[in-house]
């Protein structure tokens, strides 16, 4: 439980790809991400466990998130409302907290009528999803952010209930994944 989560060595071992063995960062695919994003920071290995999944892989989520990463395209916000809540993950929505957290903030709905728009999100029900759309658009209207500005962000949003993860989750993979990347960094007997 002492592991720092900030060893040089243990991110070499990622950024090189050298993850067998290590849980959730063994595949090809994620190797390839490992070495095109370069992971330096603890926040990236979680967000990886959240994007590296089917639907956020297909409408392009992962690719925006190296790019952004590796300085190669603009981190943006849609609202400057949001740069708190998205600037871990570079301006990418990678977990259900953020769209939550995006839902209070900008449009002003209760953590409880979050949770109602999370969970439409999951069961990917389109006539529920139109009610959100709609609320969410009409509070942000009512808080002063530009119908079209809210309907734009809707639209960034959008596409994540098909592949949302909830943070705890990807930080609970990722911690065990860097302790054992750790051991194997460190201790390649007992590993």
């Amino acid at each position: 439980d002492a592991v720092p989560l900030d060893d040089a060595a243990v991110y070499k071992l990622f950024c090189d790809g050298r993850t067998n063995g290590i849980f959730q960062f063994e595949s090809g695919g994620m190797k390839d991400l490992l070495r095109r994003a370069q992971p330096s920071k603890f926040e990236d290995l979680a967000a990886f466990n959240a994007l590296y999944r089917p639907g956020a892989l297909s409408v392009g989520m992962v690719e925006e998130y190296i790019q952004r990463k590796t300085g190669r395209k603009k981190v943006r916000y849609i609202l400057p409302q949001t740069k708190a809540l998205l600037e871990e993950t570079y301006g990418v929505i990678a977990y259900q907290e953020q769209v939550m957290q995006i839902a209070v903030e900008v449009a002003g709905f209760t953590m409880g009528e979050a949770d109602v728009l999370r969970k439409a999100m999951g069961k990917k029900k389109k006539e529920v999803m139109e009610e959100q759309k709609e609320k969410f658009v009409a509070g942000a209207d009512r808080r002063g952010v530009p119908r079209e500005k809210a309907a734009e962000l809707w639209e960034y949003i959008e596409p994540f209930a098909g592949y949302g993860f909830n943070k705890s989750h990807s930080v609970a993979y990722a911690v065990l994944a860097y302790k054992t990347a750790y051991l194997k960094t460190h201790h390649p007997v007992e590993f």
